[in-house]
């Protein structure tokens, strides 16, 4: 068996890109979801699909990685991308996990729009990716981002004060509340996923300026 003595190059950025692609169609179902809240059980199993696909991604990324001699950028920076992506991907499923088990008449006002911020957060995280790929600057996106976030932090407390200021007249009224404490905490955390991913590729862009 001929050896081969020349080290192994992975293209990490084309792996990046479909793990990527992966979280961007896994948001837009979500936002779907929200924005037309029909077919509900169909999309929620479209977003389990993807996560399972997003995960194997990220699996065949640390493995390429523990193999490979030879990186794009630093070993670790290529981890805490494939991490990040990887939690933004799995706390965009836990919301549509929330939705689908509690079964709503309707999805709360203003939550849509709640969602909207956190498309178009990722959709500027992935022009980011890109940049980073290229080695070009980012710092336009990561300012979108920064702002977005802040209109999300914003309108998520006015939606948590809304609901907890519903009037209560039976147990079903706060169950209710609770239950859309619950979505809330995970649309926040999914934010937050979201400024951390986008913070760690800009962080690795300034690195490698």
């Amino acid at each position: 068996m001929a050896l081969n003595f020349f080290p192994k190059v992975v293209k990490f950025f084309t792996l990046f890109k479909q793990q990527n692609d992966n979280v961007v169609d896994t948001v837009n179902v979500l936002y779907e979801l929200f924005y037309d809240y029909t077919n509900i059980a169909e999309k929620c199993s479209k977003i389990i699909k993807n996560e399972n696909e997003g995960n194997a991604i990220s699996k065949d990324i640390a493995r390429q990685l523990f193999l490979t001699f030879i990186t794009p950028i630093d070993r670790e920076d290529i981890h805490a991308i494939n991490m990040a992506q990887e939690n933004a991907l799995n706390s965009i499923k836990a919301i549509s996990t929330r939705i689908g088990f509690y079964h709503f008449k309707l999805i709360a006002p203003g939550a849509t729009d709640l969602i909207l911020k956190l498309k178009l957060m990722i959709g500027s995280i992935s022009l980011m990716l890109d940049q980073l790929s290229k080695r070009k600057e980012v710092e336009e996106h990561a300012e979108k981002v920064r702002v977005l976030k802040m209109e999300a932090d914003m309108l998520l407390l006015l939606l948590l004060g809304e609901t907890y200021e519903r009037p209560t007249e039976n147990t079903g009224d706060l169950l209710e509340i609770i239950k859309w404490s619950h979505i809330y905490d995970r649309i926040e955390e999914a934010i937050a996923n979201a400024e951390v991913l986008a913070n760690v590729i800009e962080g690795i862009t300034l690195k490698n300026a």
